[in-house]
């Protein structure tokens, strides 16, 4: 009896001690989900690169890590073409070394030097983000060969007050100087020579790239890269979102460094700002798997000339040194030796071509030949740029903008959707990120309200040496002085904004198309497929 009465007594206790512990169990998760949000809310206010490319895709595009922003890669550098060049590489956080608020002020010990030349004819709404957008990624100095509305005071008063900025005007001094260059007495440029548009800038081109290597060796550059205006250089395989990273980290026996183009895909026919509303691009050949690109060959090139509007042979880095010289606006080389030239399996030159609609009228008033198929071919070297010409000459506006929408925008959802899927089309939005934030921390309103409200000139190269040698070009630089007040600048930065929305013999690169599709390259696909053997 006693013993029974014992047990009934535990019977409560032990019931109490089951029902603490289920508490205590249901409330241990449940507190280690609240601290891990906690913690997770308060390191994701630090940077969110998912929150970030919402912000600045478009509508309706899929939430994605910014592409190229390799930050977990200690391996060496890729720069060997491998069929894995479809992934550019992502990172859960971007980095953005040289943001610094956005002031630019890069040390003088900083390595390597790198150097941007360019001839352009362009307005401040499309010069201003193409050089702070590279400022971002590690440029230094900028040669600007400029002439047309580049060259006109509103403009080169404001380029010219930017620090690492020099600007060379196609002056007479300048013309007779280059008239005298070691190039009109060489092979490997004379075809192009006496010949108008395309070839006439490609020759001009060549001639500004020779002066502007003399500038960087004297400036004590130690990489020089010709771009125009409408090409943004594309860091990815770096372990930072960097070109002086990128450079860094090649061996020190690497002399030339090709960066394979990608061409912007237009989806609409109203693009305004193409490095704020572009981000689908078609990929270069050097980048795709072989069966990839033949295969879906025809669907990609949508019935133009090519596979790419322009041109597919994309452009080149060059290490500073004696004997360097231009090979034609897409290459350099050495005139005392074969230069150890490798290619970017993941880095890349975005090419804007084509982004606007406007652009098939302003190409066509800059150039005076007649819209035939025989004299086309005496001024321009693409077969794209040759219809584009004649149709822009002839047609009506409403007939050039249904031609538009044909040959360039991509219209059609199904055959984007599909090309994306493959890896013919990729979406890269980390330039547009860069520029928009650029545009938004008042950085380029800023510089033309800074800029002096006159421009005072000094008589340009007037000290070239009589001789002509363009080894004796020395660095230029023009004096400035402001006038005006404040909010006159501030207003003349408003109406400028609203306005400008041995191996000496190689020859030449021009600027070449990818390659075609033939029947060989059929036969090849099917035998390949029969084989089970496809990647399409």
């Amino acid at each position: 009896m006693a013993n029974h009465h014992r047990s009934n007594s535990l019977l409560p206790s032990t019931h109490s001690f089951l029902s603490k512990l289920l508490l205590f169990l249901t409330i241990l998760p449940l507190a280690l989900a609240a601290l891990a949000f906690v913690l997770q809310w308060r390191g994701g206010s630090v940077s969110d690169p998912t929150t970030a490319t919402s912000r600045w895709a478009p509508r309706g595009s899929r939430r994605e890590v910014f592409p190229g922003m390799e930050t977990s890669s200690s391996l060496p550098p890729k720069y060997h073409h491998s069929s894995n060049c479809i992934n550019l590489g992502r990172s859960s956080s971007p980095s953005f070394p040289y943001y610094r608020d956005w002031k630019f002020g890069f040390e003088d010990s900083l390595k390597p030097k790198i150097c941007i030349t360019t001839s352009t004819s362009a307005g401040l709404a499309q010069i201003l983000p193409w050089m702070f957008y590279h400022k971002v990624i590690g440029v230094t100095t900028f040669y600007l060969f400029v002439e047309g509305h580049a060259a006109s005071p509103n403009v080169s008063r404001v380029l010219e007050s930017i620090p690492g900025v020099k600007v060379i005007y196609r002056t007479k001094e300048l013309e007779e100087q280059q008239a005298k260059s070691r190039i009109w007495n060489e092979t490997w440029l004379s075809s192009f020579f006496y010949k108008p548009c395309n070839y006439e800038l490609f020759v001009k081109q060549s001639l500004n790239m020779e002066n502007a290597i003399f500038m960087a060796r004297d400036a004590g550059m130690d990489w020089i890269i010709h771009l125009d205006t409408d090409e943004l250089i594309y860091p990815a395989g770096a372990s930072e979102y960097s070109l002086r990273q990128l450079l860094l980290d090649l061996p020190s026996d690497v002399d030339l460094v090709v960066f394979p183009n990608y061409e912007s895909s237009v989806e609409r026919d109203d693009i305004k700002d193409p490095f704020g509303e572009v981000s689908m691009f078609k990929k270069n050949y050097d980048h795709l798997p072989k069966e990839t690109y033949f295969g879906l060959y025809r669907e990609a090139t949508r019935g133009n000339p090519n596979y790419f509007l322009t041109y597919g042979n994309g452009k080149e880095a060059a290490r500073v040194q004696d004997e360097l010289r231009p090979n034609g606006a897409h290459r350099w080389h050495n005139y005392m030796k074969t230069p150890n030239e490798i290619k970017l399996d993941n880095a890349a030159v975005l090419h804007y071509t084509y982004a606007k609609f406007s652009d098939l009228t302003s190409r066509r008033d800059r150039c005076g030949c007649k819209p035939t198929q025989e004299d086309v071919k005496r001024c321009f070297m693409l077969e794209f740029d040759r219809a584009a010409f004649i149709i822009a000459s002839t047609a009506t506006e409403e007939e050039l903008l249904h031609w538009y929408r044909e040959h360039v925008v991509w219209g059609d959802k199904d055959l984007r959707l599909k090309l994306l899927r493959k890896g013919i089309l990729t979406r890269i939005y980390t330039p547009m990120a860069i520029i928009q934030a650029l545009r938004e921390s008042g950085v380029f309103s800023s510089v033309i309200a800074n800029a002096p409200a006159t421009l005072s000139k000094d008589k340009f190269m007037s000290s070239i040496d009589s001789s002509g040698s363009s080894r004796d070009v020395p660095s230029v630089s023009f004096s400035s002085r402001k006038i005006g007040g404040e909010g006159e600048n501030k207003a003349s930065a408003r109406k400028l904004l609203k306005i400008e929305a041995l191996a000496a013999e190689v020859a030449a690169v021009p600027p070449l198309s990818p390659p075609v599709w033939t029947d060989n390259d059929r036969s090849r696909i099917v035998e390949r497929v029969a084989g089970g053997n496809s990647s399409i």
